[in-house]
């Protein structure tokens, strides 16, 4: 059996593949792999076709393919293959990554740029894919490597960071990213990255503008104390639990009306929205889980509709704050714990999971998750997460899912 390579290009039209394989068919001969794509209503189509004996060229099969592409308006090429030239294990044996480019304006520069630096790390692009509609905001291409190169990956979020072709490839992709103002992630294009069940978010400054408790300071006139403490903690100065702790004393005697009417004004963050809503639509699980208030958290879960929400707790009497905040304070231990927990109790495999947050103090819980997002984070939680999020919206999330923007444009009141 000798190969051969055919490929049909033109406007596209119901019909064309059933003709084409048809005519295969009838021909007795073997279809041995086909692909398809179509751009702005112009059709490519590549069969793979075997047929029996040496005069491959004046194949009747290959006849009728002509006459008939050119009855369809189509143009036909074709090319005979030596049975060593295909082989049907090579590109399987290699190991598949999704990188994601997301941007507002995706030029052909850029996406040279992209496949100069892929090229240069010995990936070979298998498919292209657009995920965004009507513009060019979003492409997924996957490649493959050489055998070995993520021969101990797990899961969806990509290899440990002993795997230096992994971590070399990456690191070219961020630098390209951070000098393009776009964001491009890499990951292992496993079964699991399209198979996420559980989404845990950070709150402040993730899900929502602003930080609650900056809120709170301001309109209680504390702000310039509340802000030298973040500064301190921020410097190294303080641990996570002892800045909450002294920023909270600050707030004793504060009504709690007040701190009720600022949480039924939090900003969400752009796309949030439109976020939750597929995931909800798509069956997944969906948390919030922060180092900030409860009683803000509460009021974003019924809001968004958010099926948990998990946060510190401030004390009150007689309708004031006391200044104080009830044990155990979710730091960034207890935020990876809490997720951890959280899996368990849905049955859910942490591979299966994803952590969204934008600080230091969301790492634990970025890498305690299969997949770890940073969103509009500082340069050192991006560089420990798996991948991250510079601009756009939350909404952007789903395309480092891999859904396209007509995969999800039904469900109702998205828009992506």
């Amino acid at each position: 059996m000798r190969q051969i390579l055919v490929s049909v290009a033109g406007k596209d039209a119901p019909g064309i593949t059933a003709t084409l394989t048809g005519i295969i068919a009838d021909a007795s001969a073997a279809l041995l792999d086909i692909e398809q794509v179509v751009v702005r209503g112009q059709a490519t189509i590549m069969l793979l076709i075997g047929v029996e004996g040496e005069q491959t060229r004046g194949s009747p099969v290959v006849r009728d393919l002509l006459f008939a592409a050119k009855e369809l308006g189509l143009e036909l090429d074709f090319k005979v293959q030596d049975e060593v030239a295909i082989d049907p294990t090579a590109a399987e044996d290699r190991p598949r990554y999704a990188v994601t480019v997301i941007g507002d304006a995706i030029d052909a520069r850029l996406i040279h740029e992209v496949s100069a630096v892929l090229l240069e790390h010995h990936a070979n692009i298998e498919v292209i894919r657009r995920l965004s509609e009507r513009t060019l905001a979003s492409l997924e291409v996957e490649v493959s490597l050489p055998p070995g190169a993520s021969r101990s990956a797990s899961w969806a979020g990509g290899p440990p960071g002993d795997d230096d072709a992994y971590i070399a490839l990456r690191k070219a992709l961020m630098a390209l990213a951070v000098s393009r103002g776009v964001d491009i992630a890499l990951q292992r294009e496993t079964l699991t990255r399209r198979s996420k069940r559980l989404v845990v978010m950070d709150m402040d400054s993730t899900l929502i503008q602003i930080e609650v408790i900056d809120e709170l300071a301001r309109a209680y006139g504390v702000y310039d104390a509340v802000a030298e403490i973040t500064h301190r903690a921020m410097n190294g100065a303080m641990n996570y639990e002892e800045s909450l702790k002294a920023r909270v004393a600050l707030l004793a005697g504060m009504p709690m009306s007040l701190a009720l009417d600022i949480a039924n004004r939090l900003p969400v963050t752009d796309g949030a929205e439109e976020l939750l809503r597929v995931l909800r639509g798509l069956g997944y699980k969906t948390a919030v889980i922060s180092g900030g208030f409860s009683f803000a958290a509460e009021v974003l879960r019924q809001r968004l509709g958010l099926d948990y929400a998990y946060s510190n707790q401030l004390e009150v009497k007689d309708g004031r704050l006391t200044g104080r905040v009830f044990e155990p304070i979710v730091g960034p231990q207890r935020k990876a714990d809490l997720l951890d927990a959280l899996a368990q109790r849905e049955g859910i495999p942490l591979e299966q999971t994803i952590a969204i947050g934008d600080g230091a103090n969301d790492l634990l819980m970025l890498e305690k998750a299969g997949l770890g997002i940073a969103f509009h984070a500082k340069p050192r939680l991006r560089e420990a997460a798996d991948t991250s999020l510079s601009s756009g919206g939350l909404d952007r999330i789903l395309y480092l899912l891999g859904l396209r923007a007509r995969d999800v444009r039904e469900l109702p009141g998205v828009r992506l």
